[in-house]
């Protein structure tokens, strides 16, 4: 265990350094993101098949017809959620996966609600989670526009699919101050979103193109 989880080769802590590398020039200015993701071994969250190729700056196939975000989006969106606090107690995260964004989250804020619609990738990420010691996750399989109401509301919600527009109940469960980050479209034309809850509204900030897999409602 303990070598899968310091690579070797393509794996291995200088190919690592190559990605904080790309995404200092890709305008990722945290050091505290950059540190988490330097010493989080993406390669243990995909098949073994994939892992030479787990620190470049592509999504890549998870199973179930889902994938893993570049490290880019999962280094931006984590970026775009911490700048709203100093310190955030509950995140809810929707769409676990393989649970390398959980993973980045949960070295960076208090605890992490997260939810997942895919039985198989909830498990499967559960258990990668025990591996790195992470504790402060909690796990629920459901439909994830439903959100997790028992623990609302979060201080910040991060969505890793494209719903076609914001589910309601994904507002409703938001702090006052709290920040959504989410990708919202259909197909080709989806845009990243930050939606910023005020005493009365909700502001929303229109931040740039995305690619991301559909938000589908169920559970499987």
């Amino acid at each position: 265990m303990i070598q899968s989880l310091q690579g070797i080769g393509m794996t291995s802590l200088r190919t690592r350094e190559r990605m904080i590398n790309r995404l200092m020039d890709q305008g990722i200015s945290s050091n505290k993101i950059l540190d988490v993701m330097r010493n989080t071994p993406r390669h243990i969250f995909m098949d073994e098949a994939l892992a030479s190729r787990a620190y470049e700056d592509t999504a890549l196939p998870i199973g179930y017809n889902q994938t893993i975000s570049q490290p880019y989006i999962v280094a931006k969106m984590t970026e775009l959620l911490l700048a709203s606090s100093d310190r955030l107690t509950k995140v809810l995260e929707i769409g676990t996966g393989c649970g390398y964004q959980t993973a980045i989250l949960a070295q960076l804020v208090d605890h992490v609600y997260s939810v997942e619609r895919i039985a198989p990738l909830q498990k499967k990420a559960k258990d990668r989670l025990w591996g790195l010691k992470l504790k402060n996750v909690s796990f629920l399989h459901s439909d994830g526009g439903w959100g997790w109401p028992d623990h609302a509301p979060y201080d910040g919600i991060l969505v890793a699919a494209a719903p076609p527009e914001v589910p309601v109940m994904l507002l409703q469960q938001m702090a006052v101050g709290g920040v959504m980050i989410i990708p919202v479209g259909n197909g080709g034309s989806q845009q990243l979103q930050r939606i910023t809850r005020t005493e009365n509204s909700y502001e929303v900030e229109k931040l740039e193109p995305v690619v991301f897999v559909p938000f589908l409602s169920g559970r499987k």
